[in-house]
C-alpha cells in the first residue's frame, strides 16, 4: 500500500510539473507576440540607466506612487472587475461623431481633431501632431476584451494624413496600440516618446533614425520658433509582466504663439504647479478625466483634481479627454464629463468637442455643447 502511495505521489508531482512547464512555455510564446514590444538593450538600456528617475531597475515618479490605495488589493480589483456590476458603464445609445476629412483641411488652419479617450490630432502652422493613437477595436492584448462604445470607431489608420510628429505618452495599450502605429509606420516623420519606449517601435519595423527617445525635462526643436518640451507625470508603464521599464511623459506645445498641455495619463501631484511656474501660462490644457477609481488615486486623476491641475498650470481652456471610449474604470460612462462640468466652479471654458469636431485653436470663443448629455 505504501509503495503504491509513493508512486501515485510521484505521479502526481510530475504531473503538475508537466503542466507548469506547459503553462511556462505558453505563457512565454503569447508574451513574445509583437503586441507587446520589446524590451530596451545596448544603447536604449543604457541610456534608460542613466536617467535621474531610474531606481532599482526601473523608472520612478516624483513622489511615492504604490499601484493601489491603502486598503486595497489586486486580487480584490479584480474580483470586482470581473463581477461587480456598474450601471451605465457603456451607453446604451451610439457615441456622436462627425467624419472630418483631415486630408482636404487648409494647412494655415489651427486646428485640433479629437477621437475619443486620450487619441487627437493637431495641425499648427502646416505641421501635422499625433497623440496616443487608438484606432484599433480593442485597447489591450487578449482580442475582445476592451472593447470600443459604439459608434467611436468610425476612424481608421487610412483617415489619417502624413505626420510630421507622433507623440506617444505612455507604453500603455488604450495609448500605444500596435494595429494602429502599424498601419501609419509609412506616414510617421518621427516619434517622440519616453526613454526605453522605442524598443517597441523598433520591433514594429520603424527605423532608428525616426524614433527619438526622451527624458523629462528635454526639448525637440521644430523650427526656429516652435518647440516640444517633455515633462514629468504621475503614472506607470509596462506591456508585458515587466512594469515601469519605459518612461511615461507630459509635453508642453509651442508651437504658432499658442501653449499647449498635453498631459497624457497622470495622478495629482507638484509637477502640475511646477509647469505651471515654469511656463507661466498655457492656453489649452489637455487632461486627463475619466477611469479613476478610489482604488488607484496616486496614478489617475478625480475630476476635482482635474480641475485643481488646470488651475496649477494656470490654463485659459481645459480639454478632458481619457474617456467617452472605453470602459477601464467602475464609473458610468458619463459620468467624468458630468462631475467636471458640475464641479467647474472657477469656470474654465471646458472644450467638448464630439468625436471628429473641429477645434478652433486660434478662438477661445469657440462654444461647445454638452452633448453627452443626449446619449442614455
Amino acid at each position: 500500500m505504501v509503495k503504491n502511495e509513493r508512486k501515485y505521489l510521484r505521479y502526481t508531482a510530475m504531473l503538475i510539473l508537466l503542466f507548469i512547464a506547459i503553462l511556462t512555455v505558453s505563457v512565454n510564446v503569447y508574451l513574445n507576440q509583437p503586441i507587446f514590444g520589446e524590451s530596451s538593450t545596448g544603447r536604449r538600456l543604457s541610456r534608460a540607466e542613466a536617467s535621474p528617475h531610474y531606481k532599482d531597475g526601473s523608472f520612478q515618479n516624483i513622489s511615492y506612487t504604490p499601484t493601489l490605495g491603502e486598503g486595497y488589493s489586486i486580487a480584490g480589483e479584480m474580483m470586482k472587475q470581473l463581477f461587480e456590476s456598474i450601471p451605465r458603464k457603456k451607453p446604451e445609445g451610439e457615441i456622436p461623431l462627425v467624419k472630418t476629412d483631415l486630408f482636404s483641411l487648409p494647412k494655415d488652419k489651427n486646428v485640433l481633431i479629437w477621437f475619443g479617450h486620450s487619441s487627437y490630432y493637431m495641425q499648427i502652422n502646416g505641421v501635422r501632431y499625433l497623440v496616443d493613437p487608438v484606432f484599433s477595436n480593442n485597447a489591450s492584448p487578449v482580442p475582445g476584451t476592451v472593447k470600443p462604445f459604439s459608434g467611436t470607431n468610425k476612424y481608421k489608420p487610412a483617415d489619417i494624413p502624413e505626420i510630421d510628429y507622433l507623440l506617444i505618452t505612455h507604453d500603455h495599450y488604450d495609448h500605444l496600440d500596435y494595429e494602429t502605429v502599424k498601419a501609419l509606420k509609412s506616414r510617421i516623420k518621427k516619434v517622440i516618446c519616453g526613454l526605453g519606449t522605442g524598443a517597441h517601435f523598433e520591433r514594429w519595423g520603424y527605423p532608428a533614425s525616426r524614433i527619438f527617445e526622451k527624458d523629462w525635462y528635454e526639448k525637440e526643436e521644430i523650427n526656429s520658433k516652435d518647440a516640444i518640451y517633455t515633462e514629468s507625470a504621475r503614472h506607470q508603464s509596462g506591456r508585458g509582466l515587466k512594469r515601469n521599464n519605459t518612461l511615461w511623459l507630459s509635453y508642453i506645445l509651442k508651437a504658432g504663439g499658442k501653449t499647449i498641455y498635453i498631459g497624457g495619463d497622470s495622478g495629482y501631484d507638484v509637477h502640475f504647479k511646477s509647469i505651471g511656474e515654469k511656463y507661466g501660462f498655457v492656453d489649452l490644457a489637455i487632461l486627463e478625466n475619466g477611469q479613476y477609481n478610489k482604488a488607484w488615486p496616486y496614478i489617475h486623476m478625480s475630476p476635482g483634481e482635474t480641475l485643481k491641475a488646470a488651475s496649477d498650470l494656470n490654463t485659459k481652456r481645459i480639454l478632458p479627454v481619457h474617456s467617452s471610449k472605453f470602459a477601464l474604470a467602475r464609473h458610468s460612462w458619463d459620468e467624468p464629463l458630468n462631475e467636471l462640468a458640475r464641479l467647474n466652479k472657477m469656470h474654465i471654458p471646458l472644450v467638448t468637442p464630439v468625436i471628429g469636431e473641429v477645434v478652433e485653436l486660434n478662438n477661445e470663443k469657440q462654444v461647445f455643447r454638452e452633448w453627452w448629455k443626449n446619449v442614455k
